[in-house]
């Protein structure tokens, strides 16, 4: 029975520490891809003659994009360093004008094909239809208001052509937050350095794992898509599941630090909620998809095992931050009631020690993610770091409980793929 206990408190220590030890981890991590990594994003490349360039689909999945599928398609015809690339929208049940849009579009260019989906059966329904047409060896994933860099499909191509590259099943590229004019808006472009210029670094890092690929702009190849048979329709995010996939198959993700591409986020509290909500509810289905094969067959795949041992604590320490948390505000309340003042000081003074690590460990995280990021050119933002540290940090535990009941009925058959689009603004009118 001792021994019982020694091993919970352990497990206790380990959860409690778990925030503090994982940002340490992931500031190694980025060092350790910065310095000692051979092969990383940070890569050199060459413009490909129009000859050498092979055929690139750019998909755009669009519901109700009225507002922003012309800037978006005007954007990729007009200013990309890339000449042999089609572009091919799915129309996946619009109700708005985007038909008529894109039917407009059509008769000024000519690499413009439109593929209208009666129904709407989600975003990964709409890529896996759109995957069989797509004329192209290599398929660009584009939201309807991702914006990439005008280099981007040549850089992104500088990833596949060499014989190091045989077995990369993917390249993802570094993301941008557009709309930085709200307290949002920049909050998250610290939050995205964090997430892309550390976590993403050090995922890539370790075996070449990756936890989630970028839905607004990723480059597959064709082949790998088809081997894993698409996009799984009835996931909450179809950008994490293929990721997985793709690594269950042996096949290898990248991170492309040195590509860039610009998206819109969320600007209302609400809004942002529901996107956590999804990301969460997708972690967790992917992680429930694939618990069979990481406990039985450890060996097999050994070179994914880290990113499944982060995923099940993850999890795990949302719930335990939920309930202790819940019990720590219920203790504060009974010792105020009961008069216990010295109790109720000993508890508030080791909550702030406890908290000031975290921040610590997080100021470390941050500061690696922007030096490294855009070199240094975000540096600017870290004064909204405490506002992604207290409230992000937060929100990510409480998005992981509450949809874990619905990510388990996904898993169960139960799961939808529809979709909603979110509230776009003009490029024009930022």
């Amino acid at each position: 029975m001792a021994s019982l206990f020694t091993i919970l408190r352990i497990f206790l220590l380990i959860l409690t520490l778990y925030p503090v030890v994982g940002s340490f981890f992931w500031f190694c991590g980025a060092l350790a891809y910065r310095y000692l990594k051979t092969n990383t994003g940070d890569r050199s490349w060459t413009n490909l003659p129009v000859a050498q360039q092979p055929l690139i689909t750019i998909m755009i999945p669009a519901h109700n994009e009225e507002v922003m599928i012309r800037e978006t398609i005007d954007y990729l015809f007009g200013q990309l360093n890339y000449q042999n690339f089609e572009v091919l929208v799915m129309n996946d049940g619009s109700s708005d004008r985007t038909a008529a849009i894109l039917a407009e579009l059509q008769t000024k260019y000519s690499r413009l094909r439109v593929i209208e989906i009666e129904a709407n059966k989600g975003k990964a329904h709409a890529f896996n239809i759109g995957m069989y047409f797509a004329k192209g060896e290599y398929i660009l994933s584009n939201d309807a208001d991702t914006i990439p860099e005008p280099d981007a499909l040549m850089k992104y191509m500088n990833y596949f052509i060499h014989d190091q590259d045989l077995n990369t099943a993917a390249v993802t590229a570094n993301m941008d937050v557009q709309n930085r004019t709200t307290l949002l808006g920049k909050s998250q472009t610290v939050e995205f350095s964090s997430i892309v210029g550390v976590i993403k670094r050090s995922q890539s890092a370790i075996n070449d794992s990756m936890y989630s690929y970028s839905g607004a702009n990723t480059m597959y190849r064709k082949d790998f898509l088809i081997g894993v048979g698409g996009f799984r329709q009835n996931r909450a995010t179809e950008d994490i599941s293929i990721a997985w996939d793709h690594q269950m198959i042996g096949a290898v993700p990248r991170f492309a630090p040195d590509i860039v591409f610009h998206m819109n986020v969320p600007e209302t509290i609400p809004d942002l909620y529901k996107q956590r909500k999804r990301w969460a509810q997708g972690g967790t289905e992917v992680w429930l998809t694939n618990i069979k094969k990481f406990i039985f067959h450890p060996i097999r795949q050994r070179y994914s095992f880290s990113m499944f041992v982060d995923s099940t604590l993850s999890i795990i320490w949302s719930f335990f931050f939920v309930i202790s948390t819940a019990i720590y505000a219920v203790s504060l309340v009974y010792m105020g009631v009961t008069g216990q003042w010295q109790l109720f000081e000993e508890a508030i003074v080791l909550s702030l020690i406890f908290i000031t690590f975290e921040l610590f460990a997080g100021f470390m995280q941050l500061i690696a993610a922007l030096l490294l990021d855009h070199h240094a050119a975000k540096l600017k933002y870290f004064f909204f770091a405490p506002l992604y540290m207290l409230f992000y940090w937060m929100v990510n535990p409480v998005t992981v409980v509450t949809t874990f009941i619905p990510a388990v009925k996904t898993i169960l058959g139960l799961g939808t793929g529809t979709w909603v689009s979110p509230t776009r603004q003009s490029l024009q009118k930022k």
